[in-house]
């Protein structure tokens, strides 16, 4: 902690270094101006009871800042753009095109860069589409007429086919503006801020929810004065186990295989060449987020579609059922996601590292592992332990994303702060991300002193 605060005083000393950092704050502020702009024909206290009965949507809404539960302008927030990566990366493997725009250095990652773009859109219209088809079954008021949209004064869907279209129109075009917008804000921050600039929107958005998690605390250990001794102590126990989570997913994050790699001499003229040795370097967290994405996304989407048709999981019958046993305080909810996040850091890190590339590239710079003659010895070393470091790095996800469903099945009241590991991961993440990315920039700079 006291390395990244000294970070940032040098850099801030830095008066190019200290626009760049006032420039990302401004467009942070835009994005929590922007997360304030009601969309029209929307009643925003029916949205938040709405997201709450929905595991996916209430997900996102923790991704959007709160922006979804409102019902603001960027309630779709960079989640198209996120999705839209994952396919865009995944579909680079599968398509040889994108394979080799992956390959042609800087002029192909703008292309690259293009295509996630429109795709985001695309996603963002369909998307939106959805959202506002689950707005219009989602929620009944008193009079059992629907309660989110809103046409005139009148809380109805019964209304003239001319007002439905207009509200609809207007509303999916509210939201994929929104979500060209943040793109638009991203980029900004890319071209003349610090760090990622989706990634900063991002941090910025699940930080804007601590307020609410701190007033969720308090909540549950005012709910009941005759337990708020009790309340209170577990409150502070659990404030000790997520900073030393905090500690444990920083510590993980940085954790790194280091596989030892010898370069052979050569001769050319009078001059030898080679002879040097360096390391391959394996992370254990090499996937990130990724795989608790994939797993949540998929592990909620059961849920959601039911929720869309009507089915809330409150009565009885096999769907309500369905929906219960998909609830994120199922315990069979919980081995499933931990189950599916282990499968899917195994997927995502065989997609992305190449064991049989990295051991030709080693043969053709004459660079050998001690130990093991070049060619498939060495791609099935380094394959072996890319292996049990995934399974490591798998099992560090798995436990960070079930730990938030463990402790409300200790306490109930807990389900409702929405502080998960998901969000722990992308925080930490990014200020590690923050932080390196200004290091690299102080020392481009030459200020000798700067991160001794």
């Amino acid at each position: 902690m006291n390395g990244m605060l000294t970070v940032f005083r040098n850099a801030w000393v830095d008066t190019q270094l200290r626009k760049k950092i006032l420039y990302t704050l401004f467009i942070l502020v835009l994005f929590r101006l922007g997360s304030c702009i009601f969309v029209p024909f929307l009643d925003n206290s029916a949205i938040t009871e709405m997201i709450s009965g929905a595991s996916l949507l209430n997900y996102l809404d923790v991704m959007t800042g709160g922006a979804l539960g409102n019902g603001t302008l960027l309630a779709m927030s960079i989640t198209p753009y996120i999705n839209a990566s994952i396919i865009i990366q995944l579909l680079t493997v599968a398509i040889p095109p994108l394979e080799r725009l992956s390959k042609e250095g800087e002029t192909g990652q703008k292309k690259i860069n293009k295509i996630t773009k429109l795709t985001s859109l695309g996603l963002a219209l369909l998307q939106a589409i959805a959202f506002y088809f689950s707005l219009r079954n989602g929620v009944n008021n008193d009079e059992g007429h629907k309660a989110v949209l809103r046409y005139g004064d009148v809380y109805d869907t019964t209304s003239d086919t001319f007002s439905i279209v207009l509200s609809a129109i207007t509303i999916v075009a509210c939201f994929v503006a929104g979500a060209s917008v943040i793109i638009w804000l991203g980029d900004r921050i890319n071209e003349k801020g610090i760090g990622n600039g989706i990634s900063m929107i991002l941090f910025a958005g699940i930080v804007s929810r601590l307020p609410q998690t701190i007033s969720s605390f308090v909540g549950i250990v005012s709910a009941d004065k005759s337990q708020m001794g009790k309340n209170i102590a577990f409150c502070i126990v659990t404030v000790i186990i997520f900073i030393a989570m905090i500690w444990f997913v920083i510590f993980m994050t940085n954790a790194e295989r280091r596989i030892p790699v010898q370069y052979a001499k050569r001769v050319v003229g009078r001059k030898m060449y080679g002879g040097q040795s360096t390391h391959i370097p394996i992370k254990v967290a090499m996937s990130g987020v990724m795989p608790i994405i994939f797993a949540m996304s998929l592990m909620s989407l059961p849920q959601t579609i039911c929720y869309f048709f009507g089915v809330d999981g409150k009565g009885e019958g096999f769907w309500n059922g369905f929906v219960r046993f998909f609830s994120n305080t199922s315990p069979a909810y919980a081995v499933i996601y931990f189950l599916l996040i282990i499968g899917f850091n195994y997927f995502y890190v065989a997609i992305t590292y190449n064991p049989i590339e990295i051991a030709n590239n080693l043969k053709k710079n004459n660079g050998a592992i001690p130990g093991y003659r070049p060619g498939k010895p060495t791609s099935d070393f380094i394959y072996n332990s890319l292996n049990k470091i995934t399974l490591i790095g798998a099992i560090f996800l798995g436990f960070i994303a079930i730990f938030p469903i463990i402790l409300s099945w200790i306490n109930p009241s807990f389900s409702q702060v929405s502080l998960g590991g998901t969000t722990m991961l992308i925080i930490v993440g990014v200020a590690l991300e923050t932080v390196r990315s200004l290091e690299s920039q102080i020392m481009m700079r030459h200020h000798p002193g700067f991160l001794d």
